[in-house]
């Protein structure tokens, strides 16, 4: 018997300097099983750090997880995040069945 509410996912956005530390939270937060997929994109970030204006080249980090995972992924992302203040970002999406489903598979959560 199937739910008659659309399945729901968390998705964790977060931002970091650097190709290398991308692909090692996106790499390790899957071995983990905290997410079960980690999009990686390039973007250009415009911020004021420590009083001054930057501009930059990020990745963007956008992991899909269970609502039950975010506790263990943000701890785990904070954990390894390169800088000081990361940004940890966390937003419920309404998915497919079939693609929450197999988010439920990956994730030990």
């Amino acid at each position: 018997m199937h739910s008659t509410s659309t399945p729901r996912i968390a998705v964790v956005t977060t931002t970091v300097a650097s190709a290398a530390d991308a692909q090692r939270l996106a790499a390790g937060a899957v071995q983990a099983h905290l997410t079960a997929c980690v999009q990686v994109e390039a973007i250009a970030s415009h911020y004021v750090w420590q009083g001054a204006q930057h501009e930059g080249a990020e990745w963007r980090l956008v992991c899909k997880t269970l609502p039950s995972a975010v506790p263990a992924l943000l701890a785990w992302l904070r954990a390894q995040h390169p800088y000081e203040v990361p940004q940890l970002l966390t937003r419920m999406e309404q998915a497919q069945a079939d693609y929450a489903d197999w988010v439920a598979q990956q994730v030990a959560g």
